[in-house]
């Protein structure tokens, strides 16, 4: 009997260092089945699953792309203590979890997704104030200007030394597109937010209408003075409904002739559409596992591609709220891979990445947790124990043909 518990106990150790989906020998790295379709395989990472080994254990052995899920954002990497301090009154930045974020994705060779220079939601509100102090007035317009260009230079410039060509791509704005009126000025065809959850968007009050153009011409500028290749991409919810795509359609457009070159053509800021991808209902099954999304999808990827741009599905939940539709769940998310794999024509594929975000279950959230509603309790394709499902066998066995 002892015995038997010491080969159990050496068992469960072995397999502890193997990745979820390679403790069962036919199944190679899901990444190596979706690079034969020319796009990347990538999965959310926080700061805190690198405290989890079997999570990361899952990804590394799924997964050839990750995103830091909030690390870096302005709103974790602004120091408002040391700002405040600085004698050239530029912001400074911290950047020790997203450092550690990216030295373990650097060990592993995985490369990473950065995400996201400018978004107004959670924005830190000293940022824009005189001296970054809260109690004092917003600064003028190009003073904050200035703190932008510097805040996006420093940030590529941090990372790309540190670490270079780690990131392939940065979000270089997030969701400054309205979604219904109210939220943007009439007659705007990027329909540029003007407030989110009635909170005026702070970037748009104090840089002007033009700030989405502008961060992508401070980013610009900063990749071709670093030598470096990153890919600058807008990102957005909601990006494969007809409206909002014909939005951000606009939203590009208007961002690839903001600048001219010294011969008086237009630069090409922008060079692709991040598309979020949570897939269903918002916190409830109605909505869910519906086959006509999967042709939406396809038809804003084509639409999009069309105007020259690449594109990404760059956090992808497909929702599913009920425990008793998991069959149809797996043969919804197979499907889904198979469209994908089908956009793959004579050696290209105009998407070329996918990073899940709702990659586990996790029932035990309660029913009015953020995360509850927007990855779901059941939509992942592996168990909150981080064991493989059905979806991820069914999806397997479609890249793999």
């Amino acid at each position: 009997m002892k015995l038997k518990r010491v080969l159990a106990l050496l068992l469960a150790l072995l397999l502890a260092g193997i990745p979820a989906a390679l403790a069962e020998e036919e199944y190679a790295p899901m990444y190596t089945l979706t690079e034969n379709y020319g796009f990347k395989l990538g999965a959310a990472l926080s700061f805190y699953d690198l405290r989890n080994p079997p999570m990361l254990n899952m990804v590394s052995g799924n997964f050839n792309s990750i995103t830091p899920t909030n690390e870096l954002k302005a709103y974790s990497l602004l120091d408002e203590r040391a700002s405040r301090a600085a004698a050239d009154g530029m912001p400074v930045m911290n950047y020790t979890a997203a450092d550690a974020m990216l030295t373990w994705a650097q060990a592993h060779g995985i490369a990473v997704r950065g995400h996201v220079l400018v978004w107004d939601a959670y924005m830190c509100d000293w940022f824009f104030r005189e001296g970054y102090d809260p109690s004092k007035p917003y600064a003028d317009s190009d003073t904050v200007r200035e703190r932008t260009r510097y805040y996006i230079d420093a940030v590529l410039t941090h990372f790309e030394t540190a670490f270079p060509g780690l990131i392939y791509c940065w979000d270089v704005v997030n969701e400054a597109v309205g979604d219904s009126a109210g939220e943007y000025v009439a007659g705007d065809p990027r329909h540029l937010r003007t407030t989110r959850g009635g909170s005026p968007n702070l970037f748009r009050e104090c840089l002007g209408d033009d700030y989405v153009e502008f961060a992508f011409l401070c980013a610009r500028d900063s990749v071709e003075r670093l030598g470096s290749d990153l890919k600058l991409y807008y990102n957005d919810y909601n990006a494969y409904f007809p409206d909002k795509a014909a939005a951000m359609l606009a939203m590009a457009d208007s961002v690839n002739h903001y600048a001219t070159d010294a011969d008086g053509a237009p630069r090409k800021l922008l060079d692709g559409i991040g598309m979020q991808g949570y897939i269903g209902g918002y916190g409830v099954q109605q909505g869910c596992l519906e086959q006509s999304h999967i042709g939406m999808i396809r038809d804003a990827i084509l639409g999009y591609a069309g105007a020259g741009l690449e594109v990404q599905i760059t956090e992808m939940a497909v929702r599913n709220f009920d425990p008793e539709q998991a069959e149809r769940h797996a043969a919804f998310y197979a499907d889904l891979f198979r469209m994908f794999t089908e956009l793959y024509q004579d050696g290209k594929n105009p998407l070329v990445a996918v990073s899940i975000w709702g990659l586990t279950d996790n029932p035990g959230l309660p029913t009015d947790n953020y995360v509850y509603r927007l990855n779901s309790p059941w939509g992942g394709l592996f168990t909150e124990k981080y064991a493989i499902k059905d979806a991820y066998r069914q999806v397997y066995e479609v890249l793999s043909k």
